[in-house]
């Protein structure tokens, strides 16, 4: 299957809607890992070019948790699909609530198509309020408390019998600042990398 093709078909084309033009068998993937958002140019994305910045901050963090990974393929491979919450690349330094609105019938529509995920990995806070505003609709609460992520990761929440894992941002300069932030995302990555062997 074809997301992106699947994708519009189900929710429309919009411009300026960047969308993982890849195919993937759907009935292998049993992981996602949310980002945040899309780059502004979308070879430098996770199905981008192979040295794309995003896989420069992602190998490395999948090789911490012992995934032995060089490439999106080898994660595909391994029956997880990265995608993220807003499709429009950002313009300001923070990211608009309306982005993440303007990306949910995406984001929602292209959960739907993964009948076999044991686990939803949120990676950073943008992907958990997407992924919060999305199960709002149907459960009228979130499914994760709004809470500072190290509060919440040795708690377990569950999606429709799905785990839905809070953790850090998994792209750009900053993640490489913050150490203990990387330590404890390849750490979840790990618990992750378990629970779909």
């Amino acid at each position: 299957m074809n997301i992106k093709k699947e994708l519009e078909t189900k929710t429309g084309i919009a411009d300026g809607i960047y969308l993982n033009n890849i195919e993937i068998d759907p009935l292998a993937i049993k992981a996602i890992m949310i980002n945040e958002v899309v780059p502004a140019d979308p070879l430098q994305d996770f199905y981008g070019t192979p040295d794309a910045d995003y896989l420069k901050t992602t190998i490395p963090l999948m090789q911490g948790a012992g995934a032995e990974v060089a490439s999106m393929q080898d994660i595909l491979q391994m029956g997880i699909y990265i995608t993220n919450a807003v499709k429009t690349p950002k313009t300001e330094y923070t990211i608009e609530k309306s982005s993440i609105e303007n990306s949910l019938p995406y984001l929602e529509a292209e959960l739907s198509l993964f009948p076999n995920l044991k686990v939803i990995m949120l990676m950073g806070d943008v992907a958990k309020k997407a992924f919060n505003m999305i199960t709002k609709k149907a459960t009228r609460k979130n499914v994760i408390p709004a809470i500072a992520t190290y509060k919440l990761r040795s708690s377990e929440f569950y999606y429709e019998g799905i785990r839905v894992m809070p953790s850090y941002i998994m792209t750009g300069g900053n993640i490489l600042i913050e150490k203990s932030k990387v330590t404890m995302a390849a750490e979840d990555i790990a618990t992750m990398l378990e629970i779909i062997k």
